[in-house]
């Protein structure tokens, strides 16, 4: 069914940048972008008209670095380091997750995203992702899904984890009507030995799918890798020649220093930026301003819930654009137009979407409606700036993916909210006491 989105102000993402008209879209694609009133004509040719009376219509935002299936663990440990948050709080809780515990996380983390206007995610964990897969399925919105791997056990142990990665990569990719897609993902190299991560490459190359694996997050990890190996982790997998033929999407990046900022962009691969997350733990700020002036792709991410504590992209944007100002001491530094890219075009880059992140023609119909009408919005003629400085993800008022609705009016449309709160407190408890 085709559906008429007028009376909206429209954040293309391409030029011009603004435009106050209409959009009308075909088989869940852009088909017609426009300044103005649509005409009598197409109206009666319309099968479904939205009056979007003078809303902000922005492409959906894009969470490039997240895992969901531990939404219930948010608040569940707070101000440690990394490797013991990690080892003293959340591997012992998620190891007595079950499949009824998980989904519980999932749905919750879903609605909050749509609520605050993610439309596309990335998932990297281990637990139940068909499951997930199928849910989203259902639910309707757009990821890039993957069976994380942590390779400190037996090599018997390692390949199972990667054929039961591959398995999944292969069934899913591409499904979903295309907004399922699939990546390989070793957890990091302080999880994989390098023998591990040399495999889990080899595969991704072959089926000619991404590699997504967290780096150079902590100085502790990269510490650790140079005592045991004798060179920085980045140099490692460039000196392994595991950078080549195959695109890369690194998580965090934060101890990356200049010769490897030199040398990225020499490679097909993107960084996700996780600035909340980041500064929780207390791990440093990602010289995102410097890899954006060399070219390389950088999305946004939240990370987890237990580490955030929240999946409001709006928030996050926001966040990373006024750290790199204050780290750098320059108000010039990652403008919002560029954090607002961050968060929409380079994030389907990053993920590998063809045709999405922007309002043009063509371009698949992911879209969000923001609603101008609260005091911090004010004056409404400022939309760039208002976007990444005072949105917040209450604003947001209505959300489509390959243009179905599955936020109208603040009502979640394929999620009931109700029973999500009531679940995910009910199966924490569950888990707690197991």
């Amino acid at each position: 069914m085709s559906v008429l989105i007028k009376n909206v102000s429209i954040v293309t993402m391409t030029e011009p940048e603004l435009v106050y008209g209409y959009v009308l879209i075909k088989d869940g694609m852009f088909h017609t972008v426009n300044s103005g009133e649509p005409t009598d004509e197409l109206i009666s040719e319309v099968g479904r008209i939205v009056n979007g009376q003078g809303k902000w219509l922005l492409p959906g935002l894009i969470n490039t670095h997240g895992h969901k299936g531990m939404a219930l663990l948010r608040g569940h440990s707070d101000d440690l380091p990394l490797h013991r948050w990690l080892e003293e709080k959340m591997w012992p809780f998620e190891a007595k997750q079950d499949r009824q515990a998980v989904r519980a996380g999932r749905d919750m983390a879903m609605a909050e995203m749509i609520l605050s206007g993610t439309t596309t995610f990335l998932e990297m964990y281990h637990l139940f992702m068909d499951d997930f897969a199928e849910r989203i399925e259902e639910v309707g919105m757009r990821a890039s899904l993957m069976r994380s791997m942590i390779g400190l056990c037996p090599k018997s142990e390692q390949e199972a984890k990667l054929d039961e990665a591959k398995l999944f990569a292969k069934q899913w990719h591409k499904k979903a009507s295309g907004r399922i897609q699939t990546m390989l993902a070793p957890h990091a190299p302080y999880t994989c030995p390098p023998d591990f991560i040399e495999r889990i490459v080899e595969e991704a190359r072959h089926m000619s799918i991404p590699v997504h694996m967290h780096l150079a997050e902590t100085q502790f990890e990269v510490n650790k890798h140079q005592e045991q190996y004798g060179i920085h982790p980045f140099d490692h997998l460039e000196e392994m020649g595991l950078l080549s033929n195959v695109h890369w999407l690194f998580a965090h990046g934060v101890y990356l220093e200049d010769t490897h900022l030199d040398r990225m962009k020499e490679y097909d691969l993107a960084v996700s930026y996780n600035p909340v997350s980041n500064l929780k733990l207390g791990s440093g700020v990602a010289r995102v301003d410097e890899m954006l002036r060399k070219g390389l792709t950088v999305g946004i991410g939240t990370d987890s819930v237990a580490s955030n504590n929240t999946l409001d992209l709006f928030e996050e944007l926001r966040m990373g654009a006024l750290i790199q100002k204050g780290q750098s001491h320059d108000p010039t530094t990652l403008q919002a137009r560029d954090a607002l890219k961050m968060g929409t075009v380079n994030g389907a880059k990053a993920l590998q979407f063809e045709n999405l992140g922007k309002i043009e023609k063509g371009y698949e119909a992911d879209f969000v409606l923001v609603a101008p009408n609260e005091v911090h919005l004010q004056p409404k003629e400022h939309i760039i700036s208002h976007l990444v400085y005072a949105t917040k993800g209450t604003d947001v008022t209505d959300v489509y993916v390959k243009g179905k609705p599955l936020l109208e009016n603040r009502e979640l449309l394929t999620l009931d909210k109700e029973r999500i709160v009531f679940e995910a407190n009910e199966e924490y408890q569950r888990i707690l006491q197991k």
